[in-house]
């Protein structure tokens, strides 16, 4: 009896995993082929950009960015590939400090900390692990809290930023819970109920969020009460910070009938767009976003949605068509309409781009 429940419990569980399994198959056979070669593009690129050092732009988190892009690519990069791999791994763990943080600069020590765990997590090396729980420390213990006499009805509560500035984002939030769940956190430890009190303060929806300038429309802003003047859009919900918000929510196993998941998935799908950053008509953080919205989308598990034209929408085929037109002849990607935000250098776009594409793969 006992070995029968459990073939029926092994059963049950590679049926719901065969949807996501297959989850690709959505995605048009000749995309499917341009993708992985556009992918394929990107890498080579980004091995062209390592310095001798390993490193990309002399940066950690675009380093660990460009390492990730390899050992998540179809082709399964890992270290035994030799020193293009193993020299960006090195140079991250050149770059660990005393408090954890993996950073090259006291400015941006969260931001790249997370981007890091997400890397180092995707290598599957246990002897990181050591890296990786001190990393996981520094970020929980980096949240706004009561440890920095903040206390939970405070905006700020729950949020993170980039380290050196005094301000959260919801962001630097989504990419620090990303690394956290990378890293294998505890779901029950703290750092996600806290950390839902400042996403639910950035989402506009005023029946879980507490703050006055919350509209109802389900999207998400940068922090609570402010967005990046560059929109001109107030504190309108804008698709960058709307993937991120999803995302977090979905990270800290938030069930998708949440009303607050199904408000974001509803804005996501009804604003879609790919030509502007969804909710304004700028291309600022356009390549953020198609990050965020690749990640959230295959986390979210539907391949098709509706948008809010009545259209379907197949979001693995016109995410990948997408972003293999804009891939430059020398394999990279970079904004050309916008310098916000770095989207002019390519090696950040490119790593982000690649990225997207693996996702849009899965």
């Amino acid at each position: 009896m006992m070995i029968k429940r459990v073939l029926l419990a092994s059963l049950a569980g590679l049926l719901l995993a065969a949807p996501l399994a297959n989850a690709a198959d959505a995605m048009d056979p000749q995309l499917r082929e341009k993708a992985r070669r556009a992918v394929d593009g990107g890498l080579h690129y980004l091995r062209g950009q390592q310095a001798e050092n390993g490193s990309v732009m002399n940066s950690v988190g675009i380093t660990a960015l460009s390492l990730r892009a390899f050992i998540e690519s179809h082709r399964g990069y890992n270290e035994n590939d030799g020193p293009f791999v193993t020299r960006q791994v090195e140079f991250i763990l050149g770059k660990t400090n005393d408090d954890g943080s993996i950073s090259e600069s006291l400015q941006n020590r969260s931001y790249n900390t997370a981007v890091v765990l997400s890397a180092l997590a995707a290598t599957k090396n246990p002897k990181y692990e050591p890296v990786i729980a001190a990393g996981r420390k520094f970020l929980t213990g980096h949240q706004i809290d009561e440890g920095e006499g903040y206390k939970p009805d405070h905006r700020y509560y729950g949020g993170l930023g980039y380290g050196g500035d005094e301000r959260p984002d919801m962001s630097n939030l989504y990419i620090a819970l990303e690394g956290l769940k990378a890293a294998a956190t505890d779901p029950k430890d703290p750092v996600w109920e806290k950390a839902m009190v400042f996403v639910s303060r950035s989402q506009n929806r005023s029946e879980s969020n507490d703050q006055p300038f919350a509209a109802n429309d389900g999207g998400f802003v940068y922090m609570p009460g402010w967005n990046p003047p560059e929109f001109e859009n107030g504190t309108d919900s804008y698709g960058g910070m709307s993937a991120a918000g999803l995302i977090s929510l979905l990270f800290a196993g938030v069930d998708k009938s949440d009303p607050r998941v199904q408000a974001a998935y509803q804005w996501m799908t009804t604003n879609y767009t790919l030509d502007v950053n969804p909710g304004t008509n700028a291309k600022h953080g356009l390549f953020y976003f198609y990050n965020a919205f690749a990640k959230v989308m295959a986390a979210y598990g539907e391949d098709e949605f509706i948008d809010g034209k009545g259209q379907k929408r197949n979001w693995r085929n016109e995410l990948a068509q997408r972003l293999v037109s804009l891939q430059q002849p020398d394999g990279s990607w970079v904004n050309k309409e916008s310098n916000k935000w770095w989207e002019d250098k390519p090696p950040l776009v490119t790593a982000w781009s690649v990225i997207a594409l693996e996702h849009a793969l899965k």
